[in-house]
């Protein structure tokens, strides 16, 4: 089975890639691999996504696979994006991020948002044409959080068609339907295709 890094050390992320490549390939968190992780300064998901993978593959001479994926609110112009992993500031928690938003929300109406992930696949460091792919899941914000499975956000995430929060999904139905199981998938058939 080929093996590919897995640009994240969010383990939540290691964990749902992992169960979603099974069969496909064997993935490798750079962590294990001891990468030394590399600042996310670009303007947009999918600048960030290639940033991380292409560092990834530079360190370790494998194939790499990187996200980069956030909440965007409609009624905060888009906030968190890009931030969401430190909108309370670098080093955030979850539940500081989370406090955050929630605040930012009590003067809002209009709850809707979205998940975005931007993936990208590359070869090699210099891969000149990454597979890229970017897909969005639509929700609501709660006012406040629910459920215990998934992470970051995943709790205040309303889903109308489920009558739930992300956090309260079995695992392998959020895999299906996730804004980064979407991209996932989509991915895999590009990868299928190509090889």
């Amino acid at each position: 089975m080929k093996k590919i890094i897995l640009a994240t050390g969010n383990q939540g992320k290691v964990r749902e890639l992992d169960a979603m490549l099974k069969g496909h390939y064997s993935v490798v968190s750079q962590k294990d691999l001891k990468v030394i992780e590399v600042p996310e300064t670009g303007s947009s998901f999918i600048e960030n996504a290639l940033l991380k993978a292409r560092n990834a593959a530079y360190q370790t001479q494998l194939p790499a696979l990187a996200d980069d994926s956030g909440l965007e609110v409609e009624a905060l112009d888009g906030e968190p994006g890009i931030y969401s992993a430190r909108y309370a500031g670098e080093n955030a928690s979850d539940e500081e991020n989370l406090s955050k938003l929630l605040k930012e929300m009590e003067k809002h109406n209009n709850r809707k948002a979205n998940f975005c992930c931007a993936m990208v696949f590359i070869r090699n460091s210099e891969d000149p044409s990454p597979i890229i792919i970017e897909r969005r899941w639509y929700g609501e914000i709660l006012t406040r959080p629910i459920g215990s499975n998934g992470f970051g956000y995943d709790p205040i995430f309303y889903l109308k068609d489920y009558d739930c929060s992300s956090a309260q999904l079995e695992l392998d139905i959020k895999n299906q339907i996730s804004h980064r199981g979407l991209a996932l998938k989509d991915l895999l058939k590009e990868l299928l295709r190509v090889e």
